[in-house]
């Protein structure tokens, strides 16, 4: 008696996960058609009358990106952007950049020893000397000091601890795309086909 409650109850867990990997399977198949107005219409349902270039397709595993630095860091890199002029300098250049990594702190690296890091170096500090951490515009620190730079990012805002990814040098911004033009406003509920 026990063995055959046993073994229905196998088969009810079995035909209930079927069931589920079945609703599964169908949950990812979309269509993707041209209504009778040319409209391109992506729907879960296969279409009804006059649709054109009716193409099934399947879809993967859904996920979703998110940026891996904390608000308080995105916050902090916006208001304060992070600037390090370095050169190959050894241990105290290492040094410096090894801190704002430790903390996961996005950082615009300027090499002094071209021109226009020189330039840039110079109208910032009014001296050649190098390392020295830019927090912002108005927090300045010529020469490490892990104490004094720590004090000024903590000024700004930066969270104390490494997120889930190390600190990369910050990307330059990219330029803005050229305006394109307006697309027709669809009245609210009008842009779908009605079935």
């Amino acid at each position: 008696m026990a063995r055959s409650n046993t073994s229905r109850l196998r088969s009810i867990v079995a035909l209930v996960a079927a069931t589920i990997a079945a609703g599964a399977l169908a949950q990812q198949q979309v269509y993707r058609y041209t209504d009778p107005e040319g409209r391109v219409v992506y729907s879960d349902r296969p279409p009804m009358g006059a649709a054109k270039d009716v193409q099934p397709k399947r879809l993967g595993a859904n996920f979703i990106e998110n940026d891996a630095l904390p608000l308080a860091a995105r916050e902090a890199s916006q208001n304060y952007p992070v600037t390090l002029y370095t050169f190959n300098c050894g241990q105290i250049c290492a040094s410096a950049e090894g801190l704002l990594n430790k903390r996961g702190i996005p950082f615009t690296p300027v090499n002094v020893e071209e021109a226009k890091g020189a330039e840039r170096l110079k109208a910032l500090t009014g001296e050649m000397t190098a390392p020295v951490l830019q927090v912002g515009d108005k927090l300045v620190a010529k020469g490490f000091n892990e104490a004094k730079w720590q004090s000024l990012l903590d000024e700004a805002g930066y969270p104390k601890t490494l997120p889930p990814r190390t600190a990369r040098p910050a990307a330059p911004k990219p330029e803005p795309a050229p305006a394109s033009p307006q697309a027709k406003p669809v009245a609210p509920g009008g842009g779908y086909p009605k079935n």
